[in-house]
C-alpha cells in the first residue's frame, strides 16, 4: 500500500469519529494557542519596553553615586554626595565621546496655583537635558545658561501640571506657581509623552535650572545624578570608559579602589529588561507547554482505544498482505494528522487572540514567526511520539487472533 492510500485510509478513520477526533485535538488546540499567546505577549512587551526606553535616547548615559562602606555599614547610594560641581566641569572640559551633559538635582513636593495643587517632581537640569532625553517644548521656551548663572526662578512644565493647575485649554505661559513655597514662573510647556510601560505619567514633571533647585529648593551642593549623551549608541562603551577615567581622577581614587559612582547606559538597561522579559516569557511558555504534554497523552489514549476497536480490521488487513510496518505507519499517520490539525487550529486561535483580543485588554503582543514554526514542529513531534505505542501495538498483533477478536 502506498503512502497516498495510507493517508486516505487514515483520513477516513479520523473522519468516521469526528467528535472523538475533535476532543483529541482540543488539548493540542488549547496548548498551542496558549504557547502562541504567551510568546506574543512576551515578545510584544519586550518590544514595547525597548520602544519606551528608546524614547529617552538610545545613547543616554546616567552617572549616579555609588554605594560605600562607612563604619562597616553599606550606605544607600541615594544618600551619597560624591557627584559635585567639579565632576561636571571636568567632564565638560575633557569629554570626547560625550556630546551633551546635564547635572541633575531632584525634589518632590506639592506645586500650587491659587486653590489648585498637585504632587510632582521638579528636575534641576541644563537646557541640554531636553536634547538628552528627547523632550521638546511645545509652547514658550526653555531656560538659558544665563538663567542657570542667576539661579532664575523659571520652570518648564509638563501637560499634566497644566491640566491639574489651570484646566484644559489654558495657556500657562507667564503665570507664577509655587513649589514648596518658592514662586516659579512658567516659561514653557513640554510636548506630551503620556504614560510609559510602568504606568508612570511622564507629563507630570517640572524642569528648572539646576542651580535654582540646588540653592532655592533642595539646599544642597551635590548632584543626584549626571545625564550624558554619547556621540552615538555604538560609542556608548567608549564614553563610559572616558567618564570613568575622568571621575576616578577627579575623586582621587587609588588604583584598585572601587568606584564611588555607577554609570549605566540605555543599551544596558534595554538588555537587562529584555533578559528579564525573556525569562518571564520562558516560564509562562513552559507552564503552557505542560498542556501539550497532557494533550499528547490524551491522543495516545484515544489511539489505543482506536486500535482495540479496530482489531478485526487490522487482522483482515494483515490477512490480505499488509505488513506490520504498513499497519504501524497507518496509525502513526492518524496520530500525526490529529496532532497537526489541532496544532494548526491552535496556531490560528493563538494568532487571532494575540492580534485582536490582547490589544483590546491593553496587553502588547507581537507573534514571532519562529514561534509559529516551532509550534507546528512540536505538534508533528507529539503526533509521532504519542502515536508510536498504539502504532506498535497494532503492528505486533497476530493476524489470526485479530480476526477472531469480538
Amino acid at each position: 500500500m502506498n503512502i497516498l492510500n495510507l493517508f486516505k485510509v487514515s483520513l477516513k478513520a479520523v473522519a468516521n469519529n469526528k467528535m472523538r477526533s475533535f476532543l483529541s485535538m482540543l488539548g493540542i488546540i488549547i496548548g498551542v494557542a496558549a504557547v502562541i499567546i504567551m510568546m506574543a505577549i512576551g515578545q510584544g512587551s519586550k518590544e514595547n519596553i525597548r520602544k519606551e526606553l528608546s524614547t529617552m535616547g538610545t545613547n543616554l548615559l546616567t552617572i549616579r553615586p555609588g554605594a560605600d562602606f562607612r563604619g562597616g555599614v553599606r550606605q544607600d547610594p541615594s544618600s551619597m554626595q560624591t557627584l559635585k560641581m567639579a565632576d561636571y566641569q571636568r567632564i565638560m572640559a575633557e569629554k570626547k565621546f560625550v556630546t551633551k551633559v546635564s547635572p541633575e538635582v531632584t525634589s518632590s513636593g506639592q506645586v500650587i496655583y491659587g486653590n489648585n495643587n498637585t504632587t510632582t517632581t521638579i528636575y534641576g537640569e541644563t537646557p541640554e537635558y531636553l536634547d538628552i532625553k528627547l523632550w521638546s517644548v511645545e509652547s514658550g521656551e526653555c531656560f538659558t545658561e544665563e538663567d542657570i548663572r542667576k539661579a532664575a526662578k523659571k520652570v518648564v512644565v509638563g501637560k499634566t501640571i497644566v491640566t491639574e493647575l489651570f484646566g484644559e485649554g489654558v495657556d500657562p505661559i507667564g503665570k507664577t506657581i509655587r513649589f514648596k513655597s518658592i514662586p516659579m514662573t512658567i516659561i514653557g510647556v513640554l510636548k506630551s509623552k503620556g504614560y510609559n510601560s510602568w504606568g508612570m505619567d511622564q507629563d507630570n514633571v517640572m524642569i528648572a535650572p539646576y542651580s535654582t533647585v540646588m540653592k532655592r529648593i533642595a539646599a544642597q551642593t551635590w548632584f543626584t545624578s549626571i545625564n550624558c549623551s554619547a556621540v552615538t549608541e555604538e560609542l556608548s562603551d567608549a564614553a563610559i570608559e572616558e567618564l570613568t577615567q575622568i571621575l576616578r581622577e577627579t575623586h582621587k581614587l587609588k588604583e584598585g579602589a572601587d568606584d564611588d559612582f555607577t554609570i549605566r547606559s540605555q543599551a544596558e538597561m534595554m538588555e537587562t529588561m529584555s533578559s528579564t522579559m525573556d525569562t518571564v516569557t520562558l516560564i509562562l511558555v513552559v507552564a503552557a507547554a505542560f498542556s501539550l504534554l497532557v494533550a499528547g497523552i490524551g491522543i495516545m489514549n484515544i489511539m489505543l482505544v482506536s486500535v482495540t476497536e479496530r482489531t478485526k480490521e487490522i487482522g483482515l488487513r494483515m490477512a490480505v498482505g499488509a505488513t506490520g510496518t504498513v499497519i504501524s505507519l497507518q496509525f502513526l499517520i492518524e496520530s500525526v494528522m490529529i496532532s497537526v490539525t489541532g496544532g494548526l487550529l491552535g496556531i490560528a486561535l493563538g494568532c487571532t487572540v494575540s492580534e485582536f483580543v490582547a490589544p483590546v485588554v491593553g496587553m502588547p503582543s507581537s507573534v514571532p514567526l519562529w514561534a509559529v514554526n516551532v509550534s507546528f514542529l512540536v505538534c508533528v513531534f507529539i503526533g509521532v511520539l504519542f502515536g508510536y505505542i498504539p502504532a506498535q501495538k497494532a503492528a505486533n498483533m497476530d493476524s489470526i487472533e485479530a480476526i477472531r477478536h469480538e
